[in-house]
């Protein structure tokens, strides 16, 4: 990969991508943690949380897998709260010629968000 810099201060394009992949997973987390989840409800709020994401600019493709035996585990009265330890995301992102792919999985009990890959389209 190039550096396409313009000026010692000017974004990459691959730098713009990976800050648009940051965007998104911000939105994804702090837009849904908290959000009542069962296990009655789990596919449909993955659906929901991945279509929302999906709505925004550059984004390529979402993936939520909410892990049900993990709200099964977690939940109180019948449900639980949403919280990075019990789902796993990954996006793709398409901007600016650069695709990149993400990830967000628990590491060390920490949900943990990341930049997989970053390639020219």
């Amino acid at each position: 990969m190039g550096d396409d810099r313009t000026d010692e201060t000017a974004a990459t394009a691959a730098e713009r991508a990976c800050f648009e992949a940051g965007i998104k997973f911000g939105s994804l987390y702090h837009q849904f943690a908290g959000t009542p989840v069962s296990t009655a409800n789990t596919r449909s709020l993955e659906r929901s949380m991945a279509e929302a994401i999906e709505n925004q600019p550059s984004c390529g493709s979402v993936s939520v897998d909410i892990d049900d035996d993990a709200v099964a585990a977690a939940s109180d009265h019948g449900y639980t709260e949403l919280t990075g330890r019990l789902m796993e995301v990954e996006m793709r992102i398409d901007h600016d010629g650069v695709v990149v792919e993400t990830a967000m999985a628990v590491e060390d009990g920490y949900p943990r968000m990341r930049v997989e890959s970053v390639d020219r389209a």
